[in-house]
């Protein structure tokens, strides 16, 4: 979806740490690595918006690359404009005017020009655990969002583990919270921008793209949803059989801007296949599952210039965005499925990754 810019955070943030001992070497900002025992596929996360920095895999002709877009540095992903691989929330996607009516009374929110979009990704989490190695490596962030943070009601307790488990190119990304004492909205989403031919390579236009989904939630010219649910048979977005994210691109729009940038209702309930990426010339492909209703699809179309790892640059359409999540502006629309959390109640999110060559 089109990025609001990051608040400013000062680069003092990357060695700040809380008094005392373990605690605070655990909540300074540090970079975690994941490996399998063959040494052929690997994740780097940091604890700075508990974000994802690069996923390698190999093709079909066992080269490694680096499939999500990002940066080399800590700072750089501080001072970003783009959300590269960031859990953003407390509520992801937008909120209409910055406002909503919670059992009666109206909440209002922190906005980013006219709506409030993803609200905060930009805090340091801390690391509750940390397995680098073995059968499961595994890492597990923590957050507490407090109060009024950015507007929203209530404090809440979030977890996000990122682990390679499952099959031998699988990596399952787990987010659990537990409002404390107030009713409020979560909708936690992760923000990778993935390219199968290896980030910055080209852009991402010769990909292949399903998304299991029949229908999608048409938006009005500030990209909000309508409060419809309509089907995708007979528009351009229907990418219920593999279609060539190129031969679409020109069809479809968002805030103006050519390209994919909505929320599909994904077919089925529970944890179910969301959506198929295919890179033709790589051989690589991505599974997604999920137990969330919606996934937004973007294809990068605000990406203009930006400097990314080893120096490449990356440009409109560089990577394809698939953000599960509910639906946008679901407080204000009660057709939508609920994304509020009671008291003592816990939002779950479950994803999985599947990588084959």
């Amino acid at each position: 979806m089109a990025r609001a810019a990051l608040l400013a955070i000062p680069l003092l943030l990357l060695c700040l740490a809380l008094a005392g001992g373990t605690d605070a070497a655990r909540k300074t900002v540090g970079v975690y690595k994941l490996q399998n025992k063959k040494g052929d596929f690997s994740v780097k996360v940091t604890n700075w918006g508990a974000t994802l920095m690069s996923v390698i895999v190999p093709d079909s002709k066992g080269n490694l690359a680096d499939v999500v877009l990002g940066y080399d540095k800590l700072a750089q992903y501080v001072d970003a404009s783009s959300a590269f691989g960031t859990v953003v929330g407390r509520v992801a996607n937008r909120i209409a005017n910055g406002s909503f009516v919670l059992d009666g009374k109206t909440i209002r929110l922190n906005k980013n020009g006219t709506t409030t979009l993803h609200g905060v990704s930009t805090v340091i989490w801390t690391v509750k655990e940390y397995v680098p190695g073995g059968d499961s490596p595994y890492i597990t962030l923590y957050y507490h969002s407090f109060d009024r943070e950015q507007g929203f009601p209530g404090d809440l307790d979030v977890y996000v583990t990122y682990q390679l488990c499952c099959g031998p190119y699988e990596l399952r990304a787990r987010m659990n919270a537990t409002a404390l004492n107030k009713a409020t909205p979560v909708n936690l989403a992760n923000h990778a921008y993935w390219n199968l031919a290896g980030d910055g390579s080209s852009d991402a236009l010769g990909h292949l793209i399903k998304v299991f989904a029949s229908q999608y939630t048409p938006v009005d010219a500030s990209m909000i949803p309508t409060g419809e649910i309509a089907p995708v048979s007979g528009t351009p977005y229907d990418l219920r059989a593999p279609t060539l994210l190129g031969s679409r691109i020109k069809h479809v729009s968002g805030a103006g801007m050519a390209g994919f940038d909505i929320n599909y209702a994904v077919d089925g309930d529970g944890f179910r296949q969301v959506a198929d990426l295919r890179d033709p010339a790589s051989g690589r492909a991505l599974e997604l599952w999920a137990n969330q209703p919606g996934v937004q699809l973007y294809t990068s179309n605000w990406l203009n210039n930006v400097k990314g790892k080893g120096g490449r640059v990356y440009g409109q359409y560089g990577a394809v965005c698939l953000e599960t999540q509910a639906f946008p502006d679901a407080v204000n629309h009660p057709n939508f499925p609920s994304e509020i959390v009671r008291p003592g109640g816990v939002y779950q999110h479950d994803m999985l990754f599947k990588f084959s060559f």
